[in-house]
């Protein structure tokens, strides 16, 4: 057996990567730049092509995260000793066979509210997946002020363009690593679900990708006046023009923190939907970079040529009810709020009350923030993909979390946000969300198996291993032990938005007389 490391020549030069332990036969790269520091003149721009090395670069470390909020529910790891703190744009290959060729491709966009996220955290090992015969792909993309702040005379969505150049990082250079440019599978979750839409409508693009996954879309796309009103807010708390030019003399660390004191809340008159989310940013309908909200355009065909695999979590945002520290102390006034704010139509909050007659406030409010968050988004982008004659494929993650509050009695956290990734990277105890406690049980490690066995099939011929999506069937995968395939299971919400139209999120109208 041949123990040396792995070198792979990629369009910049030579790297080394290292064999992963414990696992035979997959070869780790990380922490290869696909783009220039964004730093400097570069700030606020977009990604330029990495400058070529001479020699061979080591490729055993990840590449530092991107400037995030503090609020991350999984903070980023610190930087390898020796890395450069500005090299924020960087990926990593893990590979079952650097030597095959052919291999499928499956590239994995992180989440975070826009705010976080970093390719490092230990949730992310590819090697589970790639013991399953694909290549998959992690990167680094700028988050919060850096990727979506919405400035004057720079592109908007530098987040979304960083995508679009590490997915042409890979079109160029998987090959070398045994993969299939051919082939390529993107798949994410929450924010990352919310960029794989955007990237399905994206001109700069098309035809970097053949399939995708989109595991819980976020229903927030901006309009360039609530985008900009967002950002004036930022530059308001940090002490500075809204200007890229005034943006770009400040370090990322004080913008940062700045947005993290940007309460959507307090914007309740001029935000709208959005003063209850977590989050002041989103990707920005900008006519250029991000030409229309995804649902529309996905409805007139613009992602038509790709399959998709399109779901969501049945307990969406228990997990925030738990993190903001609301769960089990929602008052009825706080629901009616919720209903009132996020149901659709005139009479939305009726219509929830008359399809869930049974739930309680808590319940209520938890529903209304799913379903609007992510739960119909998610149903929507499916519908609108099946309805433009796209190969769709539908599920629903019912499987509970393990984890309890001592003593409690009941569902916990059930199948809150997130669940899915642990279960679809088979990493169950990363350090952050433990979603599953020391010991997973066999039943979710079953789940699990099942979820990376299906996502793997799909990425290397398009089938997942259950019908695909129809309006008159509505065939879903349901995750759950056992697993089953049905109708789609939250009927009742999806009549209740079911005339309502997923689009970029605007200024409320009183803040534009």
């Amino acid at each position: 057996m041949d123990l040396t490391e792995p070198v792979v020549r990629t369009a910049s030069g030579l790297v080394r990567g290292v064999r992963a332990a414990g696992q035979p036969g997959i070869s780790v790269f990380r922490g290869i730049p696909f783009a220039r520091p964004p730093v400097g003149d570069l700030r606020f721009a977009a990604p330029r092509p990495a400058t070529p090395w001479d020699g061979t670069r080591e490729a055993a470390v990840f590449g530092p995260a991107p400037p995030q909020s503090a609020y991350s529910l999984t903070p980023a790891p610190a930087p390898a000793p020796g890395t450069d703190p500005d090299d924020w744009l960087t990926v990593n290959v893990f590979s079952p066979d650097p030597g095959a060729a052919g291999l499928p491709v499956m590239v994995w966009i992180y989440g975070g509210a826009y705010r976080a996220g970093a390719s490092s955290l230990p949730g992310y090992d590819g090697t589970p997946l790639a013991r399953h015969g694909v290549v998959l792909v992690t990167f680094n993309h700028r988050v919060g002020v850096e990727g979506y702040a919405y400035l004057p005379g720079v592109p908007a969505n530098r987040a979304l363009l960083d995508q679009v150049a590490a997915l042409r990082w890979v079109r160029e250079n998987i090959a070398a690593f045994g993969g299939d440019p051919a082939r390529v599978t993107v798949f994410g979750e929450s924010a990352g679900a919310g960029a794989i839409a955007a990237l399905l409508v994206m001109p700069d693009a098309a035809g970097l990708f053949r399939r995708a996954i989109a595991q819980s879309v976020p229903g927030t796309f901006f309009s360039p006046a609530l985008a900009a009103d967002v950002t004036a807010a930022i530059a308001a708390q940090a002490g500075l023009p809204a200007t890229a030019e005034a943006f770009a003399t400040a370090e990322p660390a004080r913008l940062t923190a700045a947005a993290d004191a940007v309460r959507p809340g307090d914007h309740l008159g001029r935000w709208g939907p959005v003063a209850l989310t977590p989050t002041p940013f989103s990707p920005v309908v900008d006519g250029e970079v991000l030409p229309a909200a995804p649902w529309r355009a996905v409805a007139e065909g613009a992602a038509r040529t790709v399959d998709l695999i399109a779901g969501h979590t049945r307990d969406e945002y228990r997990l925030f009810t738990e993190v903001y520290g609301i769960r089990g102390r929602v008052t009825a006034e706080q629901a009616s709020q919720a209903l009132q704010v996020l149901a659709p139509g005139d009479r939305g909050e009726a219509a929830y009350r008359a399809a869930y007659p049974d739930a309680d406030p808590e319940m209520l409010f938890e529903l209304v923030h799913s379903d609007w968050l992510f739960r119909m988004p998610s149903l929507h982008l499916a519908q609108a993909h099946a309805a433009a004659g796209g190969r769709t494929f539908l599920y629903e993650v019912r499987y509970p979390a393990s984890v309890k509050r001592e003593g409690e009695v009941g569902g916990g956290l059930g199948a809150c946000h997130a669940i899915d990734v642990p279960l679809v990277f088979g990493v169950y105890q990363a350090a952050g969300l433990m979603l599953f406690g020391p010991e997973p049980p066999a039943s979710a490690i079953a789940v699990g198996d099942q979820m990376r066995e299906q996502w793997t099939a799909f990425a290397a011929g398009g089938d997942p291993g259950w019908p695909l999506y129809a309006p008159g069937r509505r065939a879903t995968r349901i995750y759950d032990d056992p697993a089953d395939v049905t109708s789609y299971p939250e009927e009742a919400s999806l009549h209740i938005w079911d005339q309502h139209r997923f689009g970029a999120l605007d200024l409320a109208a009183e803040a534009t007389r």
